[in-house]
């Protein structure tokens, strides 16, 4: 079957749920298929163990629904069933799905003995993160010591608008795709829009005329970050940037912006430069700048 009509505007594909909900005139869009996915996906951190009722609430899907659902993918290795708790968990078969992603980002091995040296020299937290929809999911991570309430790993979600990690991605994005970026995050969620959209269009800047941009514990109040766009890879439609996020405590007044940013975007350079992969869109659009003013 062809393909959906790419002239169709893209919905902002936050979640399997929000995109079923707005499906059900699409003759092409496999709706059990995609039932299944929003099950899968209500197991979140700290909702690690779900029983059919629990999915059903969850997810707005009828519970027989849910108990066909549930009972296929634990056939199929993606749901393991608990006998003495009548719940499911997520089955190890899920973990092969994100392999096949993570193996095509090789500059992951080749930046983790850097990002582990400024996360110990600075205490903190130094991560990658791709940008999926409305949110910046972690592909790689390293960490020193205690590092306070958030510890990231790899497959967690956080929030592009209130982060400085996705804003400093949103930085990559062709003006297509930035525009359509900012479209999603009204759409998803008008009031926090409302509220982080200054903050998020003045990170951006930042990134455009420093190479990097602060967030002031905006996610998290006790956890202070910084963060650089990496680049943006048109094939893939992939966007990577790079943070660092540091217990507030730790920090002395203006290191953050006066030397945990530069070395930073420092960083972001050096891994570009090492995987041999272009500098991010917003540089690109600023030096096309400079040649036209020249």
């Amino acid at each position: 079957m062809a393909p959906t009509d790419s002239s169709k505007p893209r919905r902002p594909l936050s979640s399997a749920a929000a995109v079923l909900a707005e499906s059900a005139d699409d003759a092409a869009f496999a709706t059990t298929l995609a039932k299944g996915l929003v099950v899968l996906e209500a197991f979140k951190a700290g909702s690690t163990l779900l029983g059919n009722m629990e999915l059903s609430t969850l997810t707005g899907l009828p519970r027989p629904t849910v108990a066909r659902l549930t009972h296929t993918l634990a056939e199929l290795g993606y749901l393991r069933y608990d006998a003495e708790r009548s719940k499911y968990r997520v089955g190890p078969r899920a973990l092969r799905m994100a392999h096949p992603l993570l193996a095509g980002m090789q500059f992951r091995q080749v930046a983790r003995p850097m990002m582990q040296e400024l996360a110990h020299s600075v205490r903190g937290t130094v991560s990658i993160g791709l940008l999926d929809a409305t949110s910046m999911i972690y592909v790689e991570t390293a960490r020193s010591g205690d590092v306070g309430p958030h510890v990231p790993d790899i497959g967690m979600p956080i929030p592009v608008a209130m982060t400085a990690m996705g804003r400093a991605a949103a930085a990559t994005l062709p003006s297509a795709d930035a525009d359509r970026l900012e479209r999603n995050l009204a759409g998803e969620d008008a009031a926090l829009w409302s509220a982080v959209r200054d903050k998020y269009r003045a990170g951006i800047a930042q990134c455009k005329s420093r190479g990097f941009c602060t967030c002031w514990g905006e996610y998290i109040a006790s956890i202070h970050a910084v963060a650089a766009p990496l680049f943006h890879i048109s094939e893939s439609k992939q966007s990577f940037s790079i943070n660092c996020g540091i217990p507030a405590f730790r920090l002395q007044p203006g290191q953050l912006e006066g030397e945990i940013g530069p070395r930073i975007a420092a960083l972001a350079d050096s891994i570009r430069a090492m995987a041999d992969t272009a500098i991010p869109a917003a540089e690109t659009r600023k030096q096309n700048k400079k040649s036209a003013r020249t």
